[in-house]
């Protein structure tokens, strides 16, 4: 067994805190640790990323990884750097938001093999459905004091700031995530729990339960929660949060998110995101440093992220797609795009709707230009078209050109272009 999970964590940027004596206890023996992830959606999002990377290292350093789906703390919610209380989700919201986050997390961690460090996944309303309310109380609250509660920062901030107060129902979540590792310690042996660092009082509770409760020593470990050097919010964009789920963030979207990223947020994310080796990513760096317009760093995270999050096929579609815009493509190219990543490529197109009637009888080059808008008058169209600077589906087209269905993209658009830059859709219905 390797035991080089905590340097690993060290050189990448990825630890914040840690109980005294983890890493002795990681180098001693092959140990099970566990991070939660909330179900509050059915697709987990690029913010998930950090703790499933953890979780992927902590495999891959020979440990045995426990990925905990909050099935039982997503009804209540996690106050922690929040400033209100969330909205509650009814049971079957929560049942289709657990199947969807089982799903990706079993992407990323091996459940399957046989060897000793698998990966478990558990979700802990399996243990809290039968619980009472007086056996809870009686049971576990009795260990904890509502003084030890209180100083907790994620409390603190709530009870002493300017807004509504805390929920009873907030109040309960440390406790609740406190008895799942006393709950895993007992049953699964798990002496680690792992998180953001957002989460240190909670996965504290845990420890201070095990040590009360069980007589028991169990561990904590942070690591950072990602900031953007600008100072914007990591993993949101203009249309909202950046998914897991291809079908709420398409490759192409997921893709240039990466690829958008400033030369110091790359220096950083090269690092946490990426399985590449210290020795490769300090000369991707240096590289990049040397030749910052070639935007090395960015190419390469996009790469590694788009392929470890989906495919490497995906990762193909993805760069096609981006060099549509950029590089030398053809109308076949433009028609192996679905729907969803054509509309993102050419966002803020502006575009006009025509009927299929239109096409069906082949529509004029010089109408399909001037007629639609996309060109003030038809002697504009024709002297575009006498100097090669009108395209149709990127490919340049003469005065006897017509549409027709055949020049359909996904069944309905068309893609018109004068010049390098300017584009136009034509929307059949």
């Amino acid at each position: 067994m390797t035991t080089n999970f905590v340097e690993e964590l060290k050189w990448r940027g990825m630890l914040h805190d840690m109980m005294p004596g983890t890493d002795e206890l990681l180098a001693k023996e092959v140990t099970t640790g566990y991070i939660g992830f909330d179900p509050t959606a059915d697709s987990l999002h690029i913010g998930s990323l950090i703790p499933i990377i953890i979780l992927m290292h902590f495999q891959r350093s020979g440990h045995k990884p426990i990925a905990l789906v909050g099935g039982a703390t997503g009804m209540i919610g996690d106050p922690s750097g929040k400033s209100a209380e969330r909205n509650l989700l009814d049971e079957e919201a929560l049942n289709k938001n657990i199947a969807g986050v089982k799903g990706q997390l079993e992407r990323f961690l091996d459940f399957n093999s046989d060897a000793a460090n698998a990966a478990e996944l558990v979700n802990n309303y399996d243990w809290m459905k039968e619980f009472s309310l007086i056996d809870f109380v009686r049971d576990i609250g009795k260990h904890l004091t509502v003084n030890y509660m209180m100083a907790k920062e994620s409390v603190k901030k709530r009870v002493s700031g300017d807004g509504d107060g805390m929920s009873f129902t907030e109040f309960t979540y440390q406790l609740f995530q406190g008895y799942d590792f006393l709950h895993l310690y007992e049953n699964k042996n798990c002496k680690l729990q792992m998180g953001g660092s957002d989460q240190w009082g909670n996965i504290t509770t845990g420890t201070e339960l095990v040590r009360r409760k069980a007589q028991g020593k169990a561990y904590a470990m942070t690591c950072p929660l990602i900031t953007k050097a600008d100072g914007t919010k990591f993993g949101k964009s203009e249309g909202g949060n950046i998914w897991l789920d291809k079908a709420r963030t398409s490759v192409y979207k997921f893709y240039q998110y990466w690829l958008n990223s400033s030369d110091e947020d790359s220096k950083d994310f090269i690092k946490k995101f990426t399985f590449l080796d210290k020795e490769t990513v300090e000369q991707l760096i240096a590289e990049h440093a040397e030749a910052p317009h070639t935007r090395l760093l960015q190419k390469t995270i996009a790469k590694e992220v788009t392929v470890l999050v989906h495919s490497e096929e995906d990762y193909e579609n993805a760069l096609k797609a981006s060099n549509i815009l950029f590089g030398k493509s053809t109308a076949d190219d433009l028609k192996s795009l679905d729907e969803q990543t054509f509309l993102d490529v050419f966002s803020g197109v502006p575009q006009t709707e025509i009927s299929k009637s239109q096409i069906e009888e082949g529509f004029d080059i010089v109408a399909a230009f001037a007629d639609t808008g996309f060109l003030k008058s038809n002697g504009e169209v024709r002297r575009a078209l006498k100097e090669n600077s009108i395209s149709v589906n990127k490919e340049k087209v003469k005065d006897d050109f017509s549409i027709t269905s055949n020049d359909l993209i996904a069944n309905k658009y068309v893609l018109l272009q004068r010049g390098k830059k300017s584009y136009f859709l034509l929307k059949v219905n």
